[in-house]
């Protein structure tokens, strides 16, 4: 054999690669199989978290594959590829993101064996396109239809989602929390597609999660402006501003000099003045709950423009986000006013209640008895401190997801490592009227998707061998639902324990990890550019 080239494999017919890119490859397998390796104890309901500690000292505790990956830090660029795969799947699934990652590592240590026994990169990776759209066809085959009313199937979906969560224990609660949430945001017109943008979760230290509430309506996370105004508002006129109650500003930067307190009695005279006709006219529209953009030029309100507010028995709720402006117009059913001369009573919003409310440690205003609702709702999630906070608000992004997933994609499957198995078993089936190198791939690819099983027996302290064999023989007698009970610690029908998943976070799974592992192989270089 030739000092420049590496062979794979004895049949004269077997592809070499010479010693640069077959190093590349292996580099970039080995990499990426770390990330992987990262991430896998924290596969399913008995998988472990991890604790994440930024450079200013924050610390998480999740155990999230796309928090996980987002949030530690990868130099090599295969490695930041699974990275950006967890991503993926986060934004077509939301959940399924350990998973993916888990798969991606294992066809890349099937990619390896068949590169070692000399079958070229490119003969993997179409091989691999193709085994994933078999998986993906065997398990759209499997699927069971789902209706969006039969809320309990819906609930069950999201409970299995949260099940292997820190907050598992409150999956009771947050479960139908997140259907509610979801359902209620479907549009008849998109029947097809839920926008998560209309649910806005807001997070308040103080209680357990168990006090966690969907709000049907609006909720600011923070409290009225000034003291001795209203806190409580009933039949309420909401009125939404984006100009400032504070004295005007000239465009350019100069100074004025007041030579005598005649001159600075006066400016203040007309300061007031100005200030106070801006107020007058919000009273003339009708309005008594004033919502108040906040400004980066200037006081978007000034004291004195509060004490007229208070004065006139207007509810102020100040420093509202820019990027909350579009949630709040559509919620309310109202317009945001730009300036005071189209501070119109047609431009307010009507609403039954606005009050301010304690909750915990701190107080927040909710607006209830919208008149014309749009299909929005708020969550509100309480924590008892901010690490069970921030991985409550984590949980429930995930089965906001995977009912979002339902919606586009009305099917789902058996959880507990049951489709895999089928998949894996009826595409070895399938390779076996195969002919040449891609029967060995598709084998492969179908060995590879038993990682899921294999992985989640091993994080729940079973046998891996011994309950991958046994399910293998139950699906090969016909059984498709038997799967890793997990509380029992055996094989059972996995449907009995209402296990489930929607059919798309396995699809896409497989989809996702099978392009990634097809764009690693095809790299045989590294070029480093200035």
């Amino acid at each position: 054999m030739s000092k420049t080239s590496v062979g794979y494999g004895k049949s004269p017919g077997a592809y070499k690669d010479k010693e640069k890119p077959f190093q590349i490859r292996e580099s970039n397998i080995s990499a990426a199989k770390a990330v992987a390796d990262a991430v896998r104890t924290s596969l399913g309901p008995r998988g472990m978290d991890k604790m994440i500690q930024s450079a200013n000292g924050d610390v998480t505790i999740t155990n999230d594959g796309a928090t996980i990956l987002k949030q530690i830090q990868v130099l090599h660029p295969s490695a930041k590829m699974l990275v950006e795969l967890s991503k993926a799947q986060d934004i077509e699934a939301g959940d399924g993101t350990t998973s993916v990652v888990v798969i991606a590592g294992s066809l890349l240590t099937a990619a390896s064996k068949l590169l070692s026994k000399g079958i070229h990169p490119t003969t993997i990776s179409e091989s691999f396109q193709r085994a994933s759209g078999k998986a993906v066809e065997i398990l759209t085959d499997m699927a069971t239809p789902v209706d969006l009313n039969d809320r309990e199937s819906l609930v069950k979906i999201a409970s299995t989602s949260l099940n292997s969560k820190v907050v598992s224990q409150y999956s009771g609660m947050l479960a139908p929390l997140a259907v509610d949430a979801v359902l209620r945001i479907v549009d008849p017109k998109k029947p097809d597609n839920v926008d998560l943008r209309d649910v806005k979760i807001i997070k308040k230290l103080g209680g357990t999660i168990e006090d966690t509430e969907l709000i049907d309506g609006l909720v600011f996370s923070q409290r009225t402006a000034g003291s001795g105004g209203p806190t409580k508002m009933e039949k309420a006129r909401i009125g939404l501003i984006q100009f400032c109650l504070s004295p005007p500003k000239t465009d350019m930067d100069n100074q004025v000099v007041v030579s005598d307190y005649a001159q600075m009695d006066r400016v203040l005279r007309e300061e007031r003045a100005y200030i106070l006709n801006l107020v007058k006219q919000i009273k003339k529209a009708g309005c008594n709950v004033l919502l108040i953009q906040k400004s980066i030029l200037r006081d978007a309100l000034n004291d004195l423009a509060l004490h007229f507010l208070t004065k006139m028995k207007i509810m102020v709720v100040k420093d509202i986000e820019r990027s909350d402006i579009e949630f709040i117009c559509k919620t309310i059913n109202c317009k945001p006013i730009a300036s005071i001369d189209h501070f119109q009573p047609e431009m307010l919003a009507n609403a039954e209640l606005v009050e301010e409310v304690t909750t915990g440690t701190s107080k927040v205003v909710k607006i209830t008895g919208i008149a014309n609702p749009g299909r929005t709702v708020t969550v509100l999630i309480r924590g008892s401190n901010k690490l069970v906070l921030e991985e409550a608000d984590r949980s429930i992004h995930d089965a906001l997801c995977v009912i979002r997933c339902l919606v586009k994609e009305k099917a789902l499957i058996a959880g507990g490592g049951a489709p895999e198995i089928e998949v894996g078993q009826r595409m070895s089936e399938y390779a076996q009227g195969l002919t040449g190198m891609e029967g060995y791939c598709f084998s492969a690819f179908a060995e590879a998707l038993e990682v899921i099983p294999s992985t989640l027996a091993e994080n729940a302290g079973l046998n891996p061998i011994s309950v991958v064999t046994e399910l293998r023989n139950r699906h090969a007698h016909g059984e498709k639902t038997a799967g890793i009970n997990v509380r029992k610690g055996a094989i059972t029908n996995i449907l009995e324990e209402n296990v489930v998943q929607p059919l798309l976070v396995s699809t896409s799974a497989i989809r996702l990890a099978a392009e990634c592992v097809t764009s690693i192989m095809k790299i045989d270089d590294i070029v480093m550019t200035m």
